[in-house]
């Protein structure tokens, strides 16, 4: 029968993991808990094939536990209930540790099927997730389990792992591989730090390979060709996507344009030019703002182009919107003034309106005729001095002019006028 490469060459001591060592290092905290063999409730939080399995099997050896896994995309409440009717068997003689692969996929009642047990202790649960456990997993859940967060492997970590691979299939199928220049380092590369993705690409040029005289070529071109787009993590519903997305405006808000570059083509290379554009939209509003507001319609202009252009060529325009905000000033004086607004607003003040400002039209013939509206324009400059705000924020100041030369100018202007 038929056995992956990862499953075959899955690590079997936590000094065969790859890429963890802030956890399994020698003083890493983890490795402490699993040598000392009190191992209590945990959630493991990071990215597909960066160990999360491997280390749930391998504390279960140590530790003697009985391990049972499921799957919460396609486990049930029946599930659960069969595996803890083999508590206090000789089938599980020193308790059970269950593997709760994907724990979001669960709903509330089934999270809450297992508190009894692992209270007790009779259930150790080591829960993993791909999502961020803080939105995913329920509160009951998460205040009895202690968090660990696996790193995406880099690609020193990957390539170990693939030369591992390479030497693993050369003695099993009596063949000598010949890598091309950067083959192997392109496949660890490619990856998108998953460990299991990397192997299963040496399987396929393995499998795929033509051998003469016993010799393997490995080329460069077939490594291109089985890794594709495997580097790129942007599901819509998973925290990659959100993540690329915050990188992008903080790259722009931080005004370096190379790292913008970097991030707009991860999500135009993972299919999510529309998500960039709707992200460019918002940063020429809240980060480059009244510094440069005619920037607003030049992104809207580029966005336009994009979706009428389409990929390939919605980069032109994209790229121009992203580099240009990246090297524009930045301000983000006026939704910070619109934000404290609203804040007054959910805290109850800001009742009413100065009569002045109330519409005339309103008025009827048992109500004060008068407002005191003073029109601006029939004074000098266009501006004369009267309350805006209704009397609970009289004098409550919202907007300081940010510090770009825009801004700056438009304080003097008002300043000369105002006599300040």
């Amino acid at each position: 029968m038929y056995q992956p490469l990862a499953d075959l060459l899955r690590p079997q001591t936590l000094d065969e993991v790859y890429g963890q060592e802030h956890l399994l290092g020698k003083k890493g905290i983890l490795r402490r808990l699993i040598d000392g063999g009190k191992i209590p409730n945990m959630i493991f939080y990071g990215p597909s094939g960066t160990g999360k399995t491997t280390v749930a099997k391998i504390i279960a050896q140590q530790t003697n536990r009985t391990l049972f896994q499921l799957n919460a995309t396609t486990a049930s409440t029946a599930d659960i209930k069969e595996i803890t009717a083999q508590l206090d068997t000789f089938l599980a003689p020193n308790g059970i540790l269950l593997y709760l692969d994907e724990i979001q996929s669960f709903n509330k009642k089934q999270q809450q099927t297992l508190l009894d047990y692992i209270e007790s202790g009779k259930i150790t649960l080591i829960a993993s997730t791909t999502e961020n456990p803080y939105f995913y997993v329920f509160n009951a859940i998460l205040s009895r389990s202690t968090v660990f967060e696996f790193k995406q492997i880099n690609a020193e970590a990957a390539l170990k792992a693939v030369k591992r691979s390479v030497a693993f299939l050369e003695q099993r199928n009596a063949l000598t591989a010949q890598p091309e220049e950067g083959a192997l380092e392109y496949i660890a590369g490619s990856c998108g730090g998953d460990i299991r993705k990397a192997m299963n690409a040496v399987e396929v040029l393995f499998s795929a390979g033509q051998p003469k005289d016993g010799v393997l070529p490995l080329t460069l071109e077939d490594a291109k060709a089985v890794t594709q787009k495997s580097a790129l993590r942007a599901d819509r519903e998973g925290d990659n996507f959100y993540d690329l997305l915050s990188a992008l405006q903080k790259s722009v808000r931080g005004s370096d344009p190379d790292a913008a570059c970097h991030y707009l083509a991860r999500l135009l290379e993972a299919g999510q030019m529309q998500a960039a554009c709707r992200r460019l939209m918002v940063i020429a509003c809240e980060d480059v703002g009244l510094a440069f507001p005619q920037i607003i319609p030049i992104v809207k202009s580029c966005v336009d182009a994009a979706l009428m252009l389409g990929m390939p060529e919605a980069r032109i325009p994209l790229g121009d919107a992203a580099v240009l905000m990246a090297t524009s000033p930045k301000s983000n004086s006026a939704h910070v003034a619109l934000d404290e607004a609203l804040a007054d607003i959910r805290n109850g003040l800001g009742r009413g309106f100065p009569r002045h400002l109330q519409n005339m039209h309103a008025d009827s013939f048992t109500m004060e005729r008068e407002q005191g509206y003073q029109y601006p324009h029939s004074y000098p400059n266009h501006w004369v001095m009267q309350q805006y705000l209704p009397d609970d924020l009289a004098g409550r100041t919202y907007y300081e002019y940010g510090s770009n030369k825009l801004e700056q100018s438009a304080k003097q202007y008002w300043d000369a006028i105002k006599g300040k």
